[in-house]
């Protein structure tokens, strides 16, 4: 199991914030922090992340990796988190690139990595991770109750948290030796395996300057996101785009 040490908070502004000053403290690789709520939990791109009081999983963890090509991580973490629900729950968790869990199209949880450096090396990279677990329908704010899913709302049953919290740390860390060993196209192919849109559909790339149809190739090396479009083949990082979308998601 990837982790060492658990932090348990009642609440906190944010998991990943915890961790990053305890990381900042000297605080061990497998260090990890739990809440029963965030208060200011956030997604990528400075998105707001509901945490409703007691109803998901709210965890980050800190790792040290020895490798510097981390780019891999979220894929990692994604492809860990997904297991961890298919495991547990018994639902085909997908992924929506870059840091969704989805199911049957909504959002069932998501990956925020945060990483430092000192000089060329890598200090600390924390991995949080939030997953809606008992949430009723109307437990979420109406602004994304269309959109949100929880893994109560998706198996139709109660899933015990702890024994989610259990898998999770349990996939991360078969998923992290992957990733120090190397592993590249193991991970990168389980990550596609879980794709919410298959290689070979199309689909709406939106970026800040405007948005693209395109065909959805896969990843590359580094997770990048592989498009085909007008014959050409273009790799998107991240950074370089608001989200993608297409007109109807995988219901497997």
């Amino acid at each position: 199991m990837i982790v060492s040490t658990i932090y348990r908070l009642a609440t906190c502004t944010s998991t990943n914030d915890v961790a990053k000053q305890l990381a900042q403290e000297g605080a061990d690789d497998g260090t990890a922090v739990v809440a029963a709520e965030q208060t200011g939990g956030r997604g990528t791109k400075g998105r707001g992340w509901y945490s409703a009081p007691g109803l998901g999983l709210y965890a980050s963890v800190i790792l040290r990796p020895r490798r510097s090509d981390i780019a891999l991580i979220p894929a990692m973490a994604g492809v860990a988190a997904a297991e961890a629900v298919t495991r547990v729950a018994g639902i085909r968790a997908r992924l929506k690139w870059p840091n969704d869990i989805a199911w049957r199209g909504k959002k069932l949880g998501g990956i925020l990595t945060e990483s430092a450096f000192h000089g060329d090396e890598v200090s600390y990279v924390v991995v949080g991770i939030g997953i809606n677990v008992t949430h009723r329908g109307s437990d979420f704010p109406t602004a994304i109750r269309l959109t949100a899913t929880s893994i109560r709302l998706a198996s139709k049953r109660s899933v015990d948290p702890m024994a989610l919290e259990q898998a999770l740390w349990e996939s991360l860390g078969k998923w992290r030796d992957a990733f120090e060993r190397g592993e590249r196209s193991r991970i990168v192919r389980a990550f596609e395996s879980r794709l919410a849109f298959r290689p070979g559909s199309r689909i709406i790339v939106e970026q800040e300057t405007g948005s693209f149809a395109a065909t959805l190739r896969g990843l590359d090396a580094q997770a990048r996101l592989v498009v085909e479009r007008e014959g050409r083949a273009i790799r998107l990082s991240p950074a370089e785009i608001v989200g993608i979308s297409r007109s109807y998601a995988l219901t497997r």
